[in-house]
C-alpha cells in the first residue's frame, strides 16, 4: 500500500509540471500567449505569437499573417497565406526560417534566415 501511495504522489507531481520544449510544444497551455521576436539575416524582423498550442501569429514586413500549425519532421512548423514558419529549437539564437509554401503543401524557397532573440516580442 505505501508503494502505491508513493507511485500516485509522484504521478500527479509529474503532471503539474510544464513543459518547455519550444513555443510550439504539444503541450503548451492554451490560456497565456507566447511572444517572441526573431532577427533575420535581411535586416528585418518577425514578430510571432502562439496563442494555442496549434496557431501562431507573425507580423513580417508590415503584415499580419494568421498561422495554423502543420506536419514537420522536426522543430515546428506553421502554414498560412502561402507562406511556412519552421522553428528549431527555443530560446536566444533558436531558429526559424520563413518558407514560401506551395499548393502540393511542400515547403518552396527560403525568403529569410533569423534567428530568436534574447528579448521576447
Amino acid at each position: 500500500m505505501r508503494f502505491l501511495s508513493i507511485a500516485l504522489i509522484v504521478f500527479l507531481s509529474a503532471c503539474g509540471q510544464s513543459s518547455t520544449d519550444g513555443p510550439a510544444s504539444a503541450e503548451q497551455s492554451s490560456d497565456a500567449s507566447l511572444s517572441f521576436k526573431y532577427q533575420c539575416e535581411s535586416g528585418k524582423t518577425i514578430k510571432v505569437s502562439y496563442p494555442t498550442d496549434s496557431t501562431a501569429v507573425m507580423e513580417y514586413d508590415n503584415r499580419r499573417l494568421q498561422m495554423e500549425i502543420a506536419v514537420s519532421g522536426s522543430g515546428a512548423r506553421y502554414v498560412g497565406e502561402r507562406l511556412e514558419w519552421w522553428t528549431k529549437g527555443s530560446g536566444e539564437g533558436a531558429s526559424g526560417t520563413l518558407f514560401r509554401h506551395l499548393a502540393d503543401g511542400t515547403s518552396g524557397g527560403a525568403i529569410e534566415q533569423c534567428a530568436q532573440d534574447a528579448d521576447t516580442a
